[in-house]
């Protein structure tokens, strides 16, 4: 099997990331739709320099996922943790869904749910946090249905096509997460 069912919703599960999916990765990153809303649009991947990012992502046993439909194990896009301080118990997420077929149907929504529940009721966060562009209206609603709240902009951060955009931050607390999602869960 491809995938690893790590962390089980509805529609999708989170799984340990694949070497074998560098390729896909690459041909989500040279998609403008995809990489303008997540500001990777002035970087160039190749395959192998995305190969050894999954290697080293793996032997370091960071918190990235493959997000995967449940239906037919196809590969949706990618989650996980970075900068987490388990001594001050916080966390940075980040997410994409990369064919633009499978966005605007719900499963940025789940997987991010997925996230947060692992981030709270496994990791022992308190407060997990994200950056967004301004003009990532679709991402911003997604991550208010999960929860999270702006707590603050950098203001014209961000270059893009002959224009500067702010950076959002929102983040969400333990005690504002409502909801158990990861259905998996053994208690």
């Amino acid at each position: 099997m491809k995938y690893f069912k790590k962390l089980i919703g509805e529609r999708l599960y989170l799984s340990p990331l694949n070497i074998e999916d560098a390729e896909k990765y690459v041909e989500w990153f040279c998609d403008f739709k995809m990489t303008d809303g997540i500001g990777k649009s002035g970087n160039l991947m190749t395959i192998q320099a995305e190969r050894e990012w999954i290697e080293q992502t793996l032997k370091n046993n960071e918190l990235n996922f493959a997000i995967v439909s449940l239906e037919n194990d196809e590969l949706i896009g990618n989650c996980g943790f970075a900068n987490v301080s388990h001594q001050n118990r916080i966390g940075t997420v980040g997410i994409f869904i990369g064919d633009e077929n499978n966005r605007s149907n719900g499963y940025g929504t789940e997987a991010l749910k997925l996230l947060v529940d692992y981030g709270f009721n496994y990791l022992n966060l308190n407060n997990i946090m994200l950056t967004v562009k301004s003009f990532n209206e679709r991402a911003i609603k997604c991550y208010e249905k999960v929860g999270f709240k702006e707590f603050g902009r950098r203001r014209e951060s961000y270059f893009l096509n002959g224009k500067y955009y702010d950076d959002v931050h929102m983040d969400i607390l333990a005690n504002e997460f409502k909801g158990n999602y990861i259905k998996n869960k053994n208690i």
